[in-house]
């Protein structure tokens, strides 16, 4: 291994802006910091959340409409869905033929007269 390469430690003062001290092993003897876990607002609770957009609102009352549009809905399974639009399409085939054929009768007068 080589000699003397690595950097010398200390036993390093940080002090903060705040004036809180504490030791810690550093390269250097002395160390300076504008913010510590003394005076750093995650650390002492006075964290204050500001929510200018009022996007937590937005997404309850999102959410809350979601949940009352749901609970009005009755869940069916893909075969009654099925049934239905076959029923829907027959009713609209029956409801076009009939008037086809009173399309024709018509015609069929208006020649005939």
């Amino acid at each position: 291994m080589k000699q003397n390469i690595h950097p010398t430690n200390y036993t390093a003062t940080v002090t903060c802006a705040c004036g809180n001290t504490f030791a810690t092993v550093s390269t250097k003897e002395a160390i300076t910091t504008e913010i510590c876990s003394n005076c750093h607002p995650f650390f002492t609770g006075k964290q204050k959340l500001v929510d200018t957009a009022h996007r937590v609102e937005k997404y309850e009352e999102k959410k809350k409409k979601q949940v009352e549009m749901s609970a009005g809905r009755k869940h069916t399974s893909k075969k009654a869905k099925q049934e239905a639009r076959k029923s829907k399409k027959g009713e609209l085939t029956k409801t076009v033929k009939a008037d086809a054929k009173a399309a024709l009768k018509a015609a069929k007068s208006a020649l005939s007269s």
